[in-house]
This record gives structure tokens, sequence and C-alpha cells, in this order.
């Protein structure tokens, strides 16, 4: 199998608990050898996928292909994919090498093979000479490389992780981030992650799956998710936005904040209501005397690497992420160039993708 063809599709699946619909109509696949993440807020149906396609549960409509074949109605042992929770489950009463090697000892594999085969999740996942430890002494991240390493051994063709950060602190969050897609990488095998984290999201993943209420809103390569968000709710959930209602007046020229502003966007028709997404980073401060919009500084706060200002317009109040920072209550004019004015279709007239 070529690495772009299809791996994993679902077709037309849906879910029901208790006549309330969690999934209605998705419709996705994921390639060989790619790191798809999940991204949505709670509720939104993502661990519920995972756990269709893990075999947890089955669905109340539609198809879930595998290398072609249905496997809806497959149970978990006959997949070949493996999942890593968010609690870890591993067993308490055994050690390291014990919890990596019980899958293969189920399998009845000849002690010496499951002994080197062990002793190569140990060194993929950094914890040569953990092997005798038992998992309460371990730390939190620690634990989870175990429980890596135990859903690994068994090779499967799709490891399946849910959350599996949510309990680190953030340092070891994003150290093992990094971890996770370079362990994907070297492994060559499909990864396919949830999170409600979106920086954790754009961060690790090939393609990125925007969920919401049960429906899938967007999927794309991390940047174009950020840069070109299909809807209001794309764009508010992944980083920070300023949206506001606008009026298309023509191609390439729209009518926000009570301005005129040349943009990129075009086929919206005319005098047409739209949603216009602009992000904190890409508004200028500049002169009163050359700005586009001229607004007063009502709030500064120092993020880090960069100021947060809210600017207020009189039509609109922007937020606007500087690395100069200029006093509260200045006057100051806002400019925006058209490539940084992204234009969409009203939430409520957006088609589920």
């Amino acid at each position: 199998m070529v690495e772009n063809e299809r791996l994993i599709e679902l077709k037309g699946i849906s879910k029901e608990f208790d006549g309330v619909t969690v999934l209605d109509n998705i419709n996705l696949y994921v390639r060989k050898k790619e790191f798809v993440t999940l991204l949505g807020p709670s509720g939104c149906g993502k661990t519920t996928t995972l756990r269709i396609i893990g075999g947890f549960e089955t669905p109340s409509s539609g198809q879930l292909l595998f290398e072609g074949k249905d496997i809806a109605h497959l149970p978990p042992y006959k997949r070949q994919v493996n999942t890593v929770f968010q609690k870890y489950a591993l067993f308490p009463h055994l050690n390291v090498f014990d919890n990596i090697a019980f899958g293969l000892k189920l399998k009845k594999m000849p002690k010496d093979e499951i002994a080197k085969k062990v002793d190569a999740m140990l060194e993929l996942v950094n914890l040569r000479g953990y092997g005798k430890r038992h998992v309460d002494a371990l730390s939190g991240g620690q634990q989870q490389r175990v429980a890596i390493a135990r859903a690994l051994v068994n090779e499967p063709q799709v490891l399946l992780l849910d959350e599996p950060l949510g309990a680190l602190d953030l340092k070891l969050r994003k150290e093992m981030q990094l971890e996770l897609k370079n362990m994907q990488q070297r492994l060559g095998i499909t990864f396919l992650y949830v999170t409600h984290d979106q920086e954790e999201a754009l961060t690790m993943s090939d393609t990125v799956v925007v969920m919401h209420d049960g429906h899938i809103q967007q999927i794309g390569d991390p940047k174009r998710i950020y840069d070109e968000p299909v809807n209001a709710f794309v764009a508010d959930f992944i980083g920070e936005s300023n949206i506001l209602h606008g009026t298309m007046i023509r191609d390439e020229l729209v009518s926000f904040a009570d301005h005129d502003f040349p943009c990129v966007d075009f086929g919206f028709g005319e005098n047409v209501p739209v949603d216009v997404v602009i992000r904190p980073e890409d508004i200028m401060i500049v002169g009163e005397d050359v700005g586009q919009m001229v607004g007063t500084i009502t709030s500064v706060l120092f993020k880090g690497v960069h100021y947060e200002m809210m600017i207020d317009t009189g039509a609109f109040t922007f937020k606007v992420h500087s690395t100069s920072m200029q006093p509260q209550g200045s006057r100051v004019g806002l400019n925006i160039v058209p490539f940084n004015i992204h234009i969409m279709k009203p939430m409520e007239d957006a088609a589920h993708v």
C-alpha cells in the first residue's frame, strides 16, 4: 500500500445514545503513516469517533472501513489498532516490563522474543533500565510512556490516543508532544489523536479535524486551519480572533466596523452579509494620521512575547497583539492589509463538511 492510500475510512457514521445524536453523518478518511488529530470542545463527538474506530462503540449507522473492509462490528482485539487512554489503565500489581509484555503473553509468544520486543520498546520510549520498577513509583510522564510502549509492542497499524497528555503539567506536556511526533515519524505508523488543546493539535498534526456538536466543521493541515477557517466557530476555537459581522460589497471589497476595506476574497456576491475574521497579530498599530481606522487603547496586558491591547474604534473593540507597547488611553491608527482579512459565510449559513 502506498503512503497516501486510505487506511481508515468513515462513511456516513452516526451514533446515538438514548435517543440523543452525538455523531451525525461523519465522513472522514485517514491515510497510512498520517498523524491526524480530532480537535474540539468537550461533548463534540471526538472521543466517540475514536472509540468507534477502536471497537469500543458500535455506530448506529454508516460504514467503518479498514483497508477497504467494513470492521464496524469487529471486536477490538481483532482490529489492527491499539488505544492509549488518558488515565493510562496500567496494571498496578505488575512492574513496567510485565505491563508492556501483557499483550504478548496473551499471544503465548516465546519468552526470549517477548524480552527482545519489550527491551526495544523501553529503548524507544526512553525508559531503558526501568523494566523492574513498579508503575506506582513512576512519574506521570513515565507512566504515559509505559502505556504507549504497551500499545506499540503489539505492532498495530494504527495507534489511537485519547487525550493522553491531559494529566501532565504544561512543561512536560510540551516535551511529550515533541516526543510523540518524533516517535510517530520513526515508527512510520498511523496516529489518530484526540485533544481539546488547539496548540497541541497545531504542533503535532499532519491533518486536523475540527469537530463541534457531532459534526466535522473543517479538515485541513494546521496552517490552513489557522489561516483559513471556514466559519466563526473554527476561527474562534483555533487561536484568538476578532470576528465581526460585515457586508461583502463586491469582489475584493468588504465593509465592517463602519469602514470599507480591500480584501483578496471573491465569489460571495454583492452586498451580502458575511463574517470577517482578523487575527490579533495581523493588525498594525500606526499613527492616527495614516490609519484606516482610529481608536483608543482601553487596556494593555503583557503576555510574555507580545503585548495584548484592546483598541476601541467606536464601532468595534479590536484585540491587537504587538511586540511594541502603546500606553493605555493613547489614540492610535489601525491598518489591516488585504491578505489578512478573511471572509466567511455567516455561521448559520455555513454547511457542515
